[in-house]
C-alpha cells in the first residue's frame, strides 16, 4: 500500500520538554486516523508536525498530498473585522485559483487550432484535480455545511468579530470541508457541536474520499469515523499506532493488561522460588548422606564438592533475587470502583427535593426529586444550566427562591476544582478525613491508577485541571456516600479511564445523578435520561 504521511524518527523537544523520542509510523491514502492520548501528552503538537506547521527537532516527517493538506484552525486567521464571505473565500483560494486558471487556458486553447501540447497537458491535469476536489460543487458544499453545523443564519456579511468562539469554531469547520482538501488535519472537531451537527460531520467526513487525522476525545465519533488509532504515550515519548479503529484499541489494551498481569505473576513465582531456594531447599541437598566403604578421605572430598556446589547455587540465586527486586514487575492498578457504598437505613427514600427553585436566571425548576438507588442523567447544550443545577442540589450554591431538602450523604464531583489549600500534598488532600494510616491512604490512592508515585508529594496548587480533577475522582471512589453527583465526569480522563469509571458506575449501587454531553456514555447509561434547555428541566 502507498503512504501518505511517513514518520520515520522523529524527535521533538519543547522548551527542556522531550515529548516525541525516535517516532516513527505511517498513514496510509484514505485513512481516516483518530489521535487520542493523555491532556497535554502532546496530541496537537502531532498534529502540527504532520500538517508541517511546525517542524522535528530530528528525522522527518512527509506528508504527500497533491490535493492538498490542511489543518483545520480553531477560530478564522483574519481580523475580527473581516466577513464570514471573506473567510470562505480564504478557505476556498486554492480552488478558485484552479478555477481560473482553467478559465485562461480554455481562452487560449479555444482560438487555436493546434494546441500546444503542454497546454493541452496542463489543462488535463488541472482539471482533474479541479474535479477530484469538487470543485464546481465547493459553493454549494459551502452552504451544506453551514446548513450541517448550526450556521445557515449567519449571513456572509457579517463580521467575524461578532460571531461566538463556537460559531467561529464551526465556521472553521464548515470551510474546510467545503474546501475537500486531499488530507484533513482535524484537532478537537467535536467541539462546540450539538448532537444534529455532529451527525452531520461525521456523515461529511465518512464520505470524504481523502485521508482524515482528527484528534479527539468523543468515543462515538472514533468509533464512527476512525479506522486506526494514533495513541500518544507520554511516558514513553512515542506514538503507538492501532488497527481496527477505536475497538481495536480497546481490544489491544485489554491484550496488553492481561500481558501486563501475567508478567506480573510470573515475577512473583519466579521471587518466591528463588526465596524458598536461597533459605531452605539448596541447603537441604545432599543432607545426610551416608560415608561408602568407611573411605572419609574421599567422604570429605565430595562433601566439599557438594557444599561448594550449593553454595555456588545459592550465591546466583540470590544475585538473581537481588536483580528482580531492583527491577520488579509493578501490580497493574486496579479497575475503578467505588469502595464506599451506601448506608442502610439513612440512604433511603428521597434525598434531594427541589421546589420551585430560582437562581438567577440560569435555573428554574418546578419540583425535582432524586430517590435512593435512582439514576438520572442530564444532558443539553452550553449554558442549559447542568452544572447550576448539580451545584444547587450538592448544596455548593444556594437559590434565589425555593427550597431544597438533603438527606443521606452526597458526594459531588465539580467540572472544574477549586484550589483551596495550594500548598497541601496530593496525598495529604487524598487523605484528609480517611481513618488509614499514610501507607494505606499511598497505597489505596495509587491503586486507581490516576496518579504516579512522584505525584503523590506534589503540592495541589501546582497541578493541572486535568489532574486536580483526578484527585477530586480519588476522593470520591474512597468515600461513602448515598448520592453521587456527577458533573461531565469524562472530562480530562484518559478514554480507557472514562471506560474503567462507566463500569464502576454500572455497579454503584446508589443513587446517581450525571450530567454528560458524552454521547457513549448516555447510550449505555441505564436509568432516567432528561434534556435541559434554557434553565428547565421539563418533566
Amino acid at each position: 500500500m502507498p503512504t501518505q504521511i511517513s514518520v520515520r524518527g522523529m524527535t521533538k523537544t519543547r522548551g527542556d520538554r522531550l515529548i516525541f523520542d525516535g517516532v516513527s509510523f505511517t498513514v496510509r491514502p484514505g485513512e481516516r486516523v483518530g489521535v487520542v492520548g493523555e491532556n497535554g501528552a502532546g496530541k496537537s503538537t502531532l498534529l502540527h508536525l504532520l500538517a508541517g506547521i511546525e517542524k522535528p527537532d530530528g528525522g522527518e516527517v512527509v506528508t504527500v498530498a497533491e490535493g492538498g493538506a490542511r489543518l483545520l484552525a480553531q477560530t478564522p486567521q483574519l481580523p475580527g473585522d473581516r466577513s464570514v464571505g471573506d473567510a470562505i473565500d480564504v478557505a476556498l483560494a486554492d480552488l478558485r485559483a484552479m478555477e481560473r486558471r482553467l478559465r485562461e487556458l480554455e481562452a487560449d486553447l479555444g482560438g487555436v487550432s493546434e494546441a500546444s501540447g503542454a497546454a493541452l497537458e496542463e489543462y488535463g491535469d488541472l482539471l482533474t484535480a479541479f474535479e477530484l476536489r469538487g470543485g464546481y460543487e465547493s459553493d454549494a458544499r459551502v452552504d451544506k455545511a453551514m446548513h450541517g453545523l448550526g450556521l445557515a443564519h449567519i449571513e456572509r456579511g457579517r463580521e467575524l468579530g461578532s460571531l461566538s468562539g463556537g460559531e467561529q469554531a464551526r465556521l472553521g469547520l464548515a470551510c474546510l470541508i467545503a474546501a475537500a482538501p486531499e488530507v484533513m488535519f482535524l484537532d478537537e472537531p467535536t467541539n462546540h457541536l450539538d448532537e444534529a451537527a455532529l451527525d452531520w460531520l461525521e456523515t461529511a467526513l465518512l464520505a470524504h474520499q481523502g485521508t482524515i487525522v482528527a484528534v479527539s476525545h468523543d468515543r462515538t465519533f472514533l468509533e464512527r469515523v476512525a479506522t486506526a488509532i494514533l495513541e500518544v504515550d507520554e511516558a514513553r515519548r512515542t506514538v503507538v499506532r492501532h488497527g481496527g479503529g477505536y475497538q481495536g484499541l480497546l481490544a489491544e489494551r485489554a491484550a496488553s493488561r492481561q500481558r501486563w498481569e501475567q508478567a506480573h505473576a510470573e515475577w512473583r513465582e519466579e521471587v518466591r522460588r528463588l526465596e524458598e531456594f536461597a533459605a531452605t531447599t539448596a541447603h537441604a541437598v545432599a543432607g545426610g548422606r551416608p560415608i561408602k566403604d568407611n573411605n572419609k578421605m574421599a567422604y570429605d572430598r565430595a562433601g566439599g564438592r557438594v557444599q561448594a556446589s550449593i553454595a555456588g547455587r545459592v550465591r546466583n540465586a540470590q544475585e538473581r533475587l537481588r536483580r528482580l527486586r531492583e527491577h520488579p514487575v509493578p501490580k497493574p492498578p486496579e479497575p475503578l470502583r467505588f469502595a464506599a457504598r451506601p448506608a442502610t437505613g439513612a440512604a433511603e427514600g428521597h434525598l434531594v427535593t427541589l421546589r420551585n427553585v430560582r437562581v438567577g436566571d440560569r435555573l428554574q425548576v418546578a419540583e425535582l426529586t432524586v430517590t435512593a438507588g435512582e439514576r438520572l442523567l442530564i444532558h443539553g447544550g452550553n449554558g442549559a444550566g447542568k452544572s447550576t443545577l448539580l451545584r444547587t442540589m450538592a448544596g455548593v450554591l444556594e437559590p434565589d427562591e425555593g427550597s431544597v431538602v438533603r438527606r443521606g450523604r452526597i458526594g459531588y464531583l465539580a467540572q472544574e476544582i477549586p484550589v483551596r489549600r495550594p500548598t497541601e500534598r496530593v496525598l495529604e488532600a487524598f487523605g484528609r478525613g480517611l481513618p488509614l494510616t499514610e501507607e494505606e491512604q499511598s497505597e489505596l490512592l495509587l491503586s486507581y491508577g490516576l496518579f504516579h508515585p512522584r505525584d503523590l508529594h506534589v503540592p495541589v496548587g501546582s497541578l493541572s485541571a486535568g489532574q486536580r480533577r483526578r484527585l477530586g475522582l480519588a476522593r470520591l471512589l474512597a468515600r461513602p456516600a448515598d448520592l453521587l453527583l456527577l458533573d461531565e465526569p469524562a472530562n480530562h480522563l484518559a478514554l480507557t479511564l472514562v471506560e474503567e469509571l462507566e463500569e464502576a458506575l454500572d455497579q454503584w449501587p446508589g443513587a446517581l445523578v450525571v450530567v454528560s454531553h458524552d454521547r457513549h456514555l448516555r447510550r449505555r447509561f441505564t436509568g432516567r435520561i432528561r434534556r435541559m434547555e434554557a434553565g428547565r428541566l421539563p418533566g
